[in-house]
Protein backbone atom coordinates (compact mmCIF):
# COMPACT_ATOMS: atom_id res chain seq x y z
CA UNK A 1 0.00 0.00 0.00
CA UNK A 2 1.29 2.82 -1.00
CA UNK A 3 -1.60 5.65 -0.54
CA UNK A 4 -4.22 7.00 2.26
CA UNK A 5 -6.59 5.41 -0.33
CA UNK A 6 -4.89 1.93 -0.23
CA UNK A 7 -5.11 2.28 3.36
CA UNK A 8 -8.94 3.33 3.20
CA UNK A 9 -9.63 0.02 0.99
CA UNK A 10 -8.10 -2.83 3.06
CA UNK A 11 -9.65 -1.55 6.15
CA UNK A 12 -12.81 -1.40 4.11
CA UNK A 13 -12.21 -4.81 2.87
CA UNK A 14 -11.47 -6.32 6.42
CA UNK A 15 -14.88 -4.49 7.96
CA UNK A 16 -16.80 -6.61 5.31
CA UNK A 17 -15.15 -9.45 6.71
CA UNK A 18 -15.25 -8.82 10.02
CA UNK A 19 -11.86 -9.38 10.88
CA UNK A 20 -11.09 -6.92 13.63
CA UNK A 21 -7.49 -5.22 13.15
CA UNK A 22 -6.03 -2.03 15.63
CA UNK A 23 -3.96 -0.72 12.68
CA UNK A 24 -3.30 -0.22 9.11
CA UNK A 25 -0.50 1.56 7.90
CA UNK A 26 1.33 1.67 4.70
CA UNK A 27 2.05 -2.23 3.27
CA UNK A 28 1.05 -3.81 6.94
CA UNK A 29 -2.25 -4.23 9.00
CA UNK A 30 -2.15 -5.27 12.60
CA UNK A 31 -5.17 -7.67 13.03
CA UNK A 32 -6.50 -8.66 16.30
CA UNK A 33 -7.62 -12.30 16.22
CA UNK A 34 -6.03 -15.14 14.42
CA UNK A 35 -7.31 -15.41 10.84
CA UNK A 36 -8.01 -18.66 9.77
CA UNK A 37 -6.96 -20.26 5.71
CA UNK A 38 -10.32 -19.42 4.73
CA UNK A 39 -10.32 -15.66 5.93
CA UNK A 40 -6.96 -15.57 4.51
CA UNK A 41 -8.55 -16.33 1.14
CA UNK A 42 -11.24 -14.39 1.29
CA UNK A 43 -8.83 -11.14 2.45
CA UNK A 44 -6.51 -11.63 -0.68
CA UNK A 45 -9.31 -12.15 -2.99
CA UNK A 46 -10.84 -8.80 -1.87
CA UNK A 47 -7.87 -7.14 -2.04
CA UNK A 48 -7.08 -8.75 -5.71
CA UNK A 49 -10.13 -7.12 -6.69
CA UNK A 50 -9.06 -3.70 -6.01
CA UNK A 51 -6.11 -3.83 -6.99
CA UNK A 52 -4.03 -4.80 -3.86
CA UNK A 53 -1.81 -7.62 -3.17
CA UNK A 54 -0.95 -9.69 -0.16
CA UNK A 55 1.70 -10.24 0.81
CA UNK A 56 2.86 -13.84 2.53
CA UNK A 57 6.49 -14.10 1.97
CA UNK A 58 9.27 -12.39 4.71
CA UNK A 59 11.22 -11.00 1.52
CA UNK A 60 8.43 -9.71 -0.38
CA UNK A 61 7.36 -7.91 3.10
CA UNK A 62 10.37 -6.42 3.71
CA UNK A 63 10.87 -4.96 0.08
CA UNK A 64 7.70 -3.50 0.75
CA UNK A 65 8.47 -1.93 4.07
CA UNK A 66 11.96 -0.35 2.36
CA UNK A 67 9.39 0.90 0.08
CA UNK A 68 6.94 2.42 2.43
CA UNK A 69 9.83 3.76 4.27
CA UNK A 70 11.15 5.61 1.60
CA UNK A 71 7.95 6.43 0.23
CA UNK A 72 6.88 7.87 3.60
CA UNK A 73 10.14 9.76 4.32
CA UNK A 74 10.05 11.15 0.38
CA UNK A 75 6.27 11.96 0.25
CA UNK A 76 4.81 12.68 3.72
CA UNK A 77 7.65 13.65 6.26
CA UNK A 78 8.77 17.42 6.71
CA UNK A 79 11.22 16.32 9.25
CA UNK A 80 14.80 16.65 8.57
CA UNK A 81 17.27 12.92 8.97
CA UNK A 82 19.62 13.09 11.34
CA UNK A 83 21.74 10.41 10.13
CA UNK A 84 22.64 9.38 6.47
CA UNK A 85 19.42 7.33 4.95
CA UNK A 86 20.96 4.27 4.96
CA UNK A 87 21.10 4.36 8.50
CA UNK A 88 18.13 5.64 8.87
CA UNK A 89 16.65 2.96 7.22
CA UNK A 90 18.67 0.40 8.86
CA UNK A 91 17.50 1.72 12.33
CA UNK A 92 13.87 1.70 11.45
CA UNK A 93 13.89 -2.05 9.94
CA UNK A 94 16.00 -3.51 12.61
CA UNK A 95 17.88 -5.14 9.91
CA UNK A 96 21.86 -4.75 8.63
CA UNK A 97 22.14 -1.98 5.30
CA UNK A 98 23.92 -4.33 3.25
CA UNK A 99 21.21 -7.18 3.47
CA UNK A 100 18.49 -4.92 2.75
CA UNK A 101 20.37 -3.06 -0.04
CA UNK A 102 21.34 -6.75 -1.53
CA UNK A 103 17.95 -8.35 -1.05
CA UNK A 104 16.38 -5.04 -2.26
CA UNK A 105 18.67 -4.86 -5.71
CA UNK A 106 18.12 -9.22 -6.05
CA UNK A 107 14.18 -8.60 -6.12
CA UNK A 108 13.67 -5.32 -7.61
CA UNK A 109 16.43 -5.15 -10.25
CA UNK A 110 17.08 -1.40 -9.31
CA UNK A 111 19.10 -0.15 -5.91
CA UNK A 112 17.66 1.65 -3.01
CA UNK A 113 19.66 4.42 -3.78
CA UNK A 114 18.08 4.61 -7.20
CA UNK A 115 14.48 4.10 -6.20
CA UNK A 116 14.92 7.04 -3.18
CA UNK A 117 16.12 9.27 -5.91
CA UNK A 118 13.19 8.38 -8.54
CA UNK A 119 11.22 9.18 -5.87
CA UNK A 120 13.03 12.47 -4.52
CA UNK A 121 12.33 13.39 -8.48
CA UNK A 122 8.81 13.03 -8.63
CA UNK A 123 8.10 14.98 -5.06
CA UNK A 124 10.57 17.78 -6.34
CA UNK A 125 8.31 17.90 -9.32
CA UNK A 126 4.95 18.04 -7.41
CA UNK A 127 6.66 21.16 -5.42
CA UNK A 128 7.77 23.34 -8.23
CA UNK A 129 4.27 22.51 -9.89
CA UNK A 130 2.88 23.99 -7.19
CA UNK A 131 4.98 26.65 -6.65
CA UNK A 132 4.38 27.39 -2.67
CA UNK A 133 8.34 27.17 -2.34
CA UNK A 134 11.47 28.35 -4.33
CA UNK A 135 14.42 25.74 -5.05
CA UNK A 136 16.45 26.95 -2.06
CA UNK A 137 13.14 25.68 0.55
CA UNK A 138 12.72 22.50 -1.89
CA UNK A 139 15.81 21.86 -2.09
CA UNK A 140 16.13 22.00 1.90
CA UNK A 141 12.78 20.42 2.07
CA UNK A 142 13.91 17.08 0.41
CA UNK A 143 17.20 17.03 2.40
CA UNK A 144 19.34 17.99 -0.19
CA UNK A 145 23.09 19.23 0.61
CA UNK A 146 22.85 22.46 -1.78
CA UNK A 147 20.15 24.23 -4.90
CA UNK A 148 23.54 22.66 -7.34
CA UNK A 149 23.34 19.07 -5.75
CA UNK A 150 19.36 19.32 -6.65
CA UNK A 151 19.37 20.27 -9.61
CA UNK A 152 22.27 18.23 -11.29
CA UNK A 153 20.43 15.01 -9.59
CA UNK A 154 16.87 16.39 -11.38
CA UNK A 155 19.06 17.16 -14.08
CA UNK A 156 20.53 13.70 -14.61
CA UNK A 157 17.16 12.28 -14.24
CA UNK A 158 15.11 13.87 -16.04
CA UNK A 159 16.64 15.56 -18.73
CA UNK A 160 15.81 18.83 -17.48
CA UNK A 161 16.92 21.52 -15.32
CA UNK A 162 14.25 22.44 -12.48
CA UNK A 163 14.05 26.32 -13.98
CA UNK A 164 13.12 24.38 -17.87
CA UNK A 165 10.84 21.87 -16.18
CA UNK A 166 8.84 24.66 -14.33
CA UNK A 167 8.37 26.55 -17.42
CA UNK A 168 7.26 23.77 -19.40
CA UNK A 169 4.43 23.12 -16.56
CA UNK A 170 3.31 27.06 -17.20
CA UNK A 171 3.83 27.05 -20.83
CA UNK A 172 1.02 23.98 -21.14
CA UNK A 173 -1.21 25.43 -18.95
CA UNK A 174 -1.23 28.99 -20.74
CA UNK A 175 -1.90 26.75 -23.96
CA UNK A 176 -4.56 24.90 -22.04
CA UNK A 177 -6.23 28.61 -20.84
CA UNK A 178 -6.33 29.41 -24.40
CA UNK A 179 -8.34 26.40 -25.54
Amino acid sequence: MVCLRCKMVVKEELTKLGIHFTTVELGEAEVVEDISAEQHDQIKAALLKSGLELMDDKKSILIQKIKNVIIESVHYSQEPLTVNFSEYLSQKLNYDYTYLANLFSEVQGITIEKFLIAHKIERVKELLVYNELNLTEIAYRMHYSSVAHLSAQFKKVTGLTPSHFKQLKGKRRSMLDEM
